[in-house]
């Protein structure tokens, strides 16, 4: 069976079904989608109670449901100054050192952090000898994405690709999953050096938004698309450690990278398949 449901995601139009489903969440269908909403929560047992609006008819559509805001205060940032946070609400798929470029993705699969940042050497460089984390978010989880540590915005780039599914048995069968399927990169500048956000698109995946550009819906085709920032003056963009920079309409993966000498550890519990939670303690910084 679970040959057959990989075999069946080479074949499938996923872009076509994912652009058709991202249509319907964007719909404002009164009852229709009310029902939808009221599935999904029973289907995929979420508590609602976290929720700001936790009534399923005070969304007007599918994707103001699916990327909710929590109640204030229900996910409180850890303020060490010395411990980076977790980014999202999901469960850690890997986490470990970057061993010559190379990321581990599951039993038997590796790829680059060269692919993964859009064939870029120079920003890939940058992460030689580091460490990376990668994040899956279930469809039950809240899809805001948060900033582990302070930094200011230098790049985004945007990665043509695949829509493969993202969870757990992809990613032990697709090689290469989280560097083939589209993303968008957002590189900052922190008091560690680098960090690389890599918001991985996946299956009915509808769209992805970055706090400061939006829906990341650059035109069709294959060319990698790259922005810019500045780091320093009036234009430029920082972020400080527990602010939202990001948002999955419909669920996915995070994966993140960090230059050499910027963590020590990560926390006890942040092993492969542990949940996690937006602002808990995931790492020891080095000093």
């Amino acid at each position: 069976m679970d040959s057959l449901k990989i075999a069946l995601q080479y074949i499938l139009p996923k872009h076509f079904l994912s652009r058709l489903v991202g249509k319907f969440a964007a719909a404002e269908l009164g009852s229709i989608t009310t029902a939808g909403i009221k599935w999904f929560i029973k289907q995929y047992k979420i508590d609602m109670s976290e929720a700001a609006k936790p009534e399923p008819e005070a969304y007007k559509t599918f994707n103001d449901f699916f990327t909710r805001e929590l109640k204030a205060g229900i996910r409180p940032i850890c303020d060490s100054d010395n411990i980076m946070a977790h980014p999202v609400d999901g469960a850690v798929s890997q986490l470990g050192p970057i061993e010559a470029g190379n990321i581990f993705q599951a039993k038997g699969h590796t790829y680059t952090s060269l692919a993964l940042l859009g064939g870029n050497a120079d920003d890939a460089a940058r992460f030689d000898e580091g460490d990376f984390a990668t994040i899956y978010l279930a469809p039950k989880d809240y899809h805001r994405i948060h900033m582990p540590i302070s930094g200011t915005l230098s790049k985004m780039t945007y990665v043509p690709g695949d829509l493969f599914s993202v969870n757990p048995l992809t990613a032990q069968n697709v090689p290469g999953l989280f560097a083939r399927n589209e993303r968008v990169v957002a590189i900052f500048e922190t008091k560690l050096g680098p960090m690389a956000m890599v918001l991985v698109g996946a299956t009915i995946v509808a769209s992805i938004e970055t706090v400061w550009a939006g829906t990341v819906t650059p035109p069709g085709g294959k060319q990698v698309f790259s922005w810019d920032y500045p780091t320093t003056g009036p234009q430029a963009l920082t972020l400080e450690k527990g602010a939202e920079m990001g948002r999955f309409k419909l669920g996915s993966t995070v994966v993140m990278l960090w230059g050499k000498d910027a963590i020590s550890s990560f926390v006890d519990d942040a092993t492969p398949g542990e949940t996690t939670r937006m602002g808990q303690p995931f790492a020891n910084i080095k000093a």
